[in-house]
């Protein structure tokens, strides 16, 4: 049964009826019992409402200006936008970011469309190509049981088109693809070469069960990325959409579909994409940057595009992690009960921020994470500093996306510690 707008709507007002209980870390053990709504309701605080550490904090603050500062920045520079769901798995920040003025989600794998389509989301880019018959033939039945469901999809091989057309016989409608172009030699997916774009481009002609609707590609793969290597292969990017308008590849459509942009380049889609030329057809410039919506005190602070480009805005960090000293074997050393389990570890460690106590919130100054084990974080601090065990530890945590898929219900705190709502991930 196709996801209809209708039962999206439903089944996101049905995750406040969700029943609070041990599945959930983090939460007050007293509200075992109670719906989510109702939990939310009660507008507990995080400090004095009996939230157990540890417990992972999304500012209400930042979440709402980071949705509108992208709906800005996309509107300014004429892009539609498609958030990457990936980073969250969250249904009610995809709605949200529709509401924002969102084209659709950009997903990475059939399990995230599954997702999406259940909450009622009517637009899909998936970032990847598909070759599970399985999943080729659910996406088919979706296409074919709503009208109003648009999915695009990558191909990058001329094996892959033969796989999806075995797979796709019979189905009504056929799949929208676009040709990946790859950042260069040694990047990740994607065709290397012009010409191989061209043989994939045939592939599809050749086949009923696909439909070639553009050209995309992934510029944060680019080897040893700079901004001219950046702006050259967007160039390459755009140059193909252009040869395969010329050669009549996309007569019979309504748009073109040219898509880029993760989440530390966007500054350059915009300028290159503001240079596309008049084709046959409107061109759907889609951005897919998705980090964007809880940032981070990390990786993508250092490499955020507004940094280049401070005029546009800037981003802010909204995740926030709370942990507890549970040991403070010397005076340079303290132990807190989050670890590899509660916060994100790929690419920096958690960054001390602020330290709580029952006197209130004081400066981290001379308190740094050294290391993770499975359910701790190792603690260096300098001579001199007040750490007692069962103080509060508030940790910045880097990279969004392995954030968010270790909590399936966060909390979704106001500045005074007021919680006003829980966000349900779906990994």
């Amino acid at each position: 049964m196709a996801a209809d707008s209708g039962t999206g709507a439903e089944r996101l007002a049905a995750l406040a009826d969700e029943r609070v209980d041990h599945r959930f870390k983090g939460l007050p053990p007293d509200a075992d019992g109670l719906t989510v709504g109702e939990l939310a309701a009660q507008r507990r605080n995080l400090f004095s409402g009996g939230f157990t550490t540890p417990v992972l904090a999304l500012s209400a603050e930042r979440l709402e200006h980071n949705l509108r500062l992208m709906e800005t920045y996309s509107v300014r520079h004429g892009l539609a936008f498609a958030p990457h769901g990936k980073t969250s798995m969250a249904p009610q920040l995809f709605q949200r970011q529709i509401e924002r003025g969102a084209w659709g989600i950009t997903l990475a794998v059939p399990h995230q469309v599954r997702v999406a389509r259940a909450f009622g989301v009517q637009r899909v880019f998936l970032a990847n190509e598909v070759v599970d018959a399985a999943a080729l033939k659910w996406v088919s039945s979706q296409l074919d049981a709503d009208p109003g469901f648009r999915f695009v999809c990558y191909v990058d091989s001329v094996r892959g088109v033969e796989l999806m057309d075995s797979a796709l016989r019979g189905a009504r409608r056929p799949v929208d693809v676009v040709v990946e172009l790859a950042a260069g030699e040694g990047a990740r997916t994607g065709v290397r070469t012009e010409a191989e774009c061209a043989a994939v481009a045939d592939a599809v002609a050749g086949v009923d069960t696909l439909r070639l609707v553009g050209v995309a590609g992934y510029e944060g793969e680019v080897p040893d990325a700079d901004s001219e290597r950046v702006h050259g292969w967007l160039r390459r990017l755009v140059a193909l959409a252009v040869d395969f308008d010329k050669d009549g590849r996309f007569d019979g459509l309504e748009e073109i579909v040219v898509s880029a942009g993760g989440s530390a380049w966007f500054d350059a889609v915009a300028d290159v994409f503001a240079g596309i030329p008049e084709l046959s057809l409107p061109v759907l410039k889609l951005l897919r940057s998705g980090a964007y919506v809880s940032h981070d005190d990390g990786h993508y602070r250092k490499i955020t595009p507004f940094n280049r480009v401070p005029e546009e805005g800037a981003l802010q960090p909204a995740f926030r992690l709370w942990a507890q000293v549970v040991s403070r074997p010397s005076a340079e050393q303290a132990f807190v009960n989050a670890g590899k389990r509660d916060a994100a570890y790929d690419l920096d460690l958690p960054e001390v921020q602020v330290l709580r106590s029952d006197a209130g919130e004081r400066s981290a100054d001379g308190v740094a994470v050294t290391g993770l084990s499975d359910q701790h974080a190792w603690i260096r601090t300098d001579e001199g500093v007040e750490l007692r065990v069962g103080d509060w530890v508030g940790m910045g945590l880097s990279h969004p996306c392995t954030s968010f898929d270790k909590w399936e219900l966060i909390p979704v705190v106001e500045q005074d510690g007021t919680v006003v709502d829980y966000i349900r991930t779906y990994f």
